[in-house]
């Protein structure tokens, strides 16, 4: 990634722009080069015509645009990290785990464990590869007063005792008490009180995770806990759908260019709502429509089943089949039936 300071070689950039980019969170090549002309004109403020200039020269020097072999993309995928719902059937569904670098959607009915799995995926990233984490922090916009620290608590301490060991190695601590306070120590959490609050948040959280890039714990985990809920209860009626779609469409994209720019798994929560013109099945499908279908890479289904079980449905991926798993929520955490 370049330098920020080296900003101010690109054609039609001089110390002003080239401060003003950086305050916008354009500090590199490559965060210019995946703006559009419109996005850097608004936020940097400069105009249109010499906003795609900007972006013009930015492409040619970050080598972004040009194509690969299919080979090639196949070798950079290698490098795609996996994040362990702790559950192995589940994981087998995502060929391993949560992907970095992409977006997964979970959805479902209220109570079906959609904070579970969010929770859980928090102190999972902060495990040692070699039992499913990617050996980072984790960052949690809150958005329906959801998180826990409590339930952190629960989590860490039903671990199971060879990978508690392994974590206590990593994080560098002798108790389990000390390690709970570590793994919370490794989660930031921002309360979101309304859409725009929310969207802006993940705008900063890009601020947070270039703060934390070159430190011993990076963050590799994104999460939005509740994606809709606000977008839901602030822009109601067939008026306001064009203007919550499009708002709720940058928001992705944002979150889309924080997971790939720094190699975090972004995964978001999200609502259900009552499907009319079902007659077969299940009557419920996710809110977003076509925008939050067509983002995110994997979609996954949670419904209640008898007790403490769990039914998790892969309804979407781009190279994996549809399929169904079975998980328990239990004190402990996410566990195998």
């Amino acid at each position: 990634m370049a330098a920020t300071e080296e900003l101010d070689t690109l054609p039609g950039v001089g110390p002003a722009t080239a401060e003003k980019l950086r305050e916008a969170g354009y500090d590199s090549f490559v965060s210019i080069a995946v703006a559009s002309p419109g996005e850097l004109s608004n936020t940097a403020d400069v105009g249109e015509s010499n906003a795609a200039g900007i972006i013009r020269a930015a492409r040619d020097e970050a080598d972004v645009g040009s194509f690969e072999t299919g080979k090639e993309v196949l070798a950079r995928r290698d490098e795609i990290g996996k994040l362990t719902w702790n559950v192995p059937q589940v994981d087998d569904l995502l060929g391993g785990g949560v992907e970095t670098q992409s977006i997964t959607e979970v959805y479902g009915e209220f109570g079906a464990g959609k904070s579970q799995v969010t929770h859980q995926l928090a102190v999972n990233v902060q495990l040692p590869r070699e039992y499913g984490g990617l050996e980072g922090a984790a960052l949690f916009v809150d958005s329906e007063d959801t998180f826990r620290p409590e339930r952190i608590d629960d989590m860490v301490r039903g671990l199971d005792d060879e990978t508690k060991q392994a974590a206590m190695a990593l994080h560098q601590v002798k108790t389990e008490d000390e390690l709970v306070a570590s793994i919370l120590d490794g989660i930031h959490v921002a309360k979101a009180f309304n859409s725009n609050h929310q969207m802006l948040l993940v705008e900063k959280a890009d601020e947070l995770v270039k703060e934390y890039a070159d430190t011993e714990w990076p963050i590799r985990f994104v999460c939005v806990d509740s994606l809709t809920a606000h977008f839901r209860a602030e822009y109601v009626g067939r008026g306001e759908l064009a203007e919550r779609q499009q708002k709720l469409n940058k928001h992705l994209h944002d979150l889309v260019r924080l997971g790939s720019l720094h190699d975090a798994a972004v995964v978001v929560t999200n609502q259900v709502q009552s499907n009319p013109d079902s007659f077969f099945g299940d009557p419920t499908k996710p809110i977003g429509g076509n925008i939050l279908g067509h983002t995110s890479t994997f979609r996954m289904y949670l419904r209640k089943s008898k007790g403490d079980k769990r039914i998790v449905r892969l309804v979407d991926a781009p190279n994996f089949a549809d399929g169904e798993a079975v998980m328990r929520v239990q004190d402990g955490g996410l566990k195998p039936e």
